[in-house]
């Protein structure tokens, strides 16, 4: 079962997202899973695969957000750089973020 002590070692800023989740530690977590289910991670995915940069924006967008109002930092940080180098549409290799942001992923989930 996840715990704030183990989102703290994972690096998600616990403080914050309790905050946002109005100090609910139960509604937090179990938002955490929610979003890990997201089907943001697959279809931004399947966007960089098929070049459509702006597809991807869009998701990358929206994981961005998720992961950032719950406080998810590790995966938060190369979600919002992946969103700035799309938002520019720039043609990229963009699998180290994409397994970077699926590794932090599975360490969360591993947690569950």
């Amino acid at each position: 079962m996840l715990t704030l002590e183990a989102l703290k070692e994972y690096g998600a800023d616990t403080e914050d997202g309790l905050k946002r989740c109005m100090d609910n530690r139960d509604f937090y977590i179990r938002l955490i899973g929610k979003a890990l289910e997201n089907k943001c991670f697959k279809e931004l995915e399947d966007y960089i695969a098929a070049g459509d940069l702006d597809g991807a924006f869009e998701t990358a967008h929206s994981l961005k957000g998720v992961v950032g109002n719950l406080a998810l930092t590790p995966i938060y940080k190369p979600v919002c750089e992946m969103t700035e180098l799309l938002r520019a549409r720039t043609e990229a290799d963009y699998t180290p973020l994409l397994n970077e942001i699926s590794a932090k992923r599975e360490e969360l989930l591993s947690l569950m």
